[in-house]
């Protein structure tokens, strides 16, 4: 068996890389004495033609630098202002020019051959994220036959939205040349196929394949999981951590946590309970939202905008309701170390999980990981989000209709003990059973 080679656009630097992604390759890596690839974060002007080693840490690590002219086009440019719209919905956002093509087809060019200096004939490739699309492509073009699957952790565009890419049946060539596409939802891979055959001019075959002369590619859904018993096991032990105070015995406490992004539906959520508070004044005091919202790309035009609409809403909020013992909202604009969010789902009353669009969506199998069963709060789940295909059991709603999220909060402030329990059960026995290493096992066996 050969080695394994995983490739994402950022390299697990530390001694001690954490995240999801590392707990799901560490054990296939470790066994297989495999290699991670990633960007170290840095700019150079003259970047190495050869990968730079990390030392120490689990698993062996390779990084490459860019450019600023790289991380303006390939990063900032294509990536996140072409891709990451696109893939979420947002085409009256893409910000379409010809060198963010050009510089990210140079950046996964020069990876590549980079790649091909260190690549063994049986080493199995495992290419992570839009940032590397064309990878396996570019590969092939310089003769490597090993086998590549490649993972979208984003939902996949519809086939109407793919044709507002320029070079959308290009992008459908980049796919051909893995063996296997893995995504997140049955939609995307319902999304993917149609768009291949429709604007890449591809054959839909059974079992899923579809072929593009002259290769043939698997497409099938690998929803990606979390580790649940650790997580429930973090969050006993953080929730004993917890400031004094913040848990009240005659309020109940609501979260929400994302990356301040305008797929993430925070404007949409504020507006929600701002309707809630308007309804049920019974439930003033009684109430909170704690919403943690770390910066992301700032200086990107679409990204200021949503902090400033954040801030406001929730400043209007608090001016309409608030009174001097209480704030319906606590908008905190930076990150917050992951075992302190594990004793916050553990003490919170309901999750507020409402992303207009989301490939999965962690934030919710982590809320349902970290509750007491014996008492455990309520989720709420926007119908968009990848997870809502697995955790039926939760509340779901349109994130984009206030009146109904509004109800959504009554009902699960109002539900009896009984109902909690039960839907906890079903959700926490699905997330136990389909684990991280469920998920990295069965993308890896069906790669081959």
């Amino acid at each position: 068996m050969g080695r394994l080679i995983c490739l994402s656009n950022r390299l697990p630097l530390g001694p001690t890389p954490s995240g999801g992604l590392v707990v799901a390759l560490a054990d296939a890596l470790a066994e297989r004495g495999g290699v991670w690839i990633g960007s170290s974060g840095e700019l150079s002007e003259t970047p190495e033609t050869r990968f730079t080693e990390i030392e120490g840490g689990p698993f062996r690590r390779l990084a490459f630098d860019l450019s600023p002219e790289e991380q303006a086009s390939y990063y900032h440019g294509y990536s996140n202002s072409v891709l990451w719209p696109l893939f979420h919905g947002r085409t009256d956002l893409l910000d379409i020019r010809g060198e963010y093509l050009t510089g990210y087809k140079e950046v996964n060019r020069r990876l590549a051959k980079m790649l091909l200096e260190v690549l063994e004939p049986d080493d199995r490739i495992w290419v992570h994220d839009f940032h590397l699309l064309p990878l396996a492509h570019d590969l092939r073009v310089l003769g490597a036959e090993n086998r590549m699957g490649f993972f979208l952790h984003t939902p996949f565009p519809t086939p109407l939205a793919l044709q507002a890419l320029p070079n959308g049946p290009e992008l459908c060539t980049w796919l051909a040349h893995y063996e296997l596409v893995g995504l997140q939802a049955e939609r995307d891979v319902r999304n993917c196929m149609d768009a291949m055959v429709q604007i890449g001019g591809a054959t839909e075959l059974a079992g899923g394949f579809i072929h593009l002369a002259p290769r043939q590619v698997r497409i099938a859904a690998f929803p990606v999981a979390i580790d649940a018993a650790e997580f429930r096991t973090l969050a006993e032990e953080q929730v004993t951590q917890l400031p004094e105070g913040l848990v009240k015995p005659n309020r109940r406490l609501m979260i929400g946590v994302d990356r301040l992004d305008y797929t993430k539906g925070v404007p949409q959520r504020f507006r929600a309970f701002g309707e809630f508070l308007d309804r049920h004044e019974e439930w003033h005091r009684h109430v909170s939202l704690i919403q943690i919202s770390p910066p992301t790309r700032e200086g990107v035009t679409a990204y200021d905008d949503i902090r400033q609409e954040t801030e406001h809403l929730s400043g209007q909020i608090n001016g309409t309701f608030a009174d001097i013992t209480w704030a319906p909202i606590r908008f905190i604009n930076r990150p917050v170390p992951r075992e302190v969010l594990a004793g916050l789902y553990r003490a919170a009353d309901i999750a507020l999980v409402t992303p207009l669009m989301d490939g999965m969506n962690l934030v919710a199998k982590e809320f349902v990981a970290a509750q007491d069963p014996d008492d455990p709060g309520v989720l709420i789940l926007s119908q968009f989000a990848g997870a809502s295909e697995q955790l039926v059991d939760a509340l779901t709603v349109n994130p984009h209709d206030p009146e109904q999220m509004a109800t959504a909060m009554m009902t699960a402030l109002a539900m009896p003990l009984s109902e909690r329990r039960r839907r906890h059960a079903g959700m926490m026995q699905l997330l136990l059973k389909k684990d991280v290493h469920w998920w990295s096992k069965g993308f890896l066996t069906a790669l081959g």
